[in-house]
């Protein structure tokens, strides 16, 4: 089965759902939780944040306003984990990753809700990928999105879950 593309205008509350999502859960749990890696060389939920900003720049905004401003250009990866390494955003303050994330999220949000139907078709070339469209992007943006709030919220059930001791057996599946 296909679907029709996610317009722009609907692309946009999504992007602003994803901070909303995340600002909520963070702001509740204590700076441990936050920091805590949930195996080594997983990401600590300020990590996370951290890559989103970085994803933000690099990969979703960024690479739209490359191709917008040029025919084709050539798109540059990027090493994740490497950023990562030297973000060292474990250490920050979350209210400062917050306030980070939500000031490119609104410029990105701004972005995409200027885009009209020609911009959609207009691309670039990625040496890993090939040929990425604005509209390709946009659709990668919202799962990329949705993927790292899941992790998110996986860091939070694994955080809790030495804790829960006689109540594990209501998440444990019957065999």
């Amino acid at each position: 089965m296909t679907t029709s593309h996610l317009a722009p205008v609907e692309v946009a509350p999504l992007l602003r759902a994803t901070l909303e999502i995340l600002a909520a859960e963070v702001v509740a749990l204590p700076d441990e939780a936050l920091s805590w890696h949930p195996a080594r060389d997983e990401w600590c939920i300020k990590e996370v944040l951290g890559h989103l900003i970085e994803a933000e720049r690099r990969g979703f905004a960024g690479r739209i306003r490359e191709i917008l401003a040029s025919h084709e250009p050539s798109l540059e990866q990027w090493d994740p984990a490497g950023v990562a390494r030297a973000r060292r955003d474990c250490d920050k303050d979350i209210r400062t990753l917050l306030d980070e994330l939500q000031r490119l999220r609104d410029a990105s949000v701004a972005l995409v809700e200027s885009l009209g139907g020609s911009d959609l078709g207009r691309a670039g070339l990625h040496p890993a990928v090939g040929r990425l469209r604005v509209v390709d992007l946009l659709h990668e943006w919202v799962h990329h999105d949705r993927n790292h709030v899941k992790q998110a919220l996986a860091n939070v059930q694994a955080f809790v879950w030495p804790h829960l001791a006689n109540a594990q057996k209501f998440s444990v599946p019957a065999g």
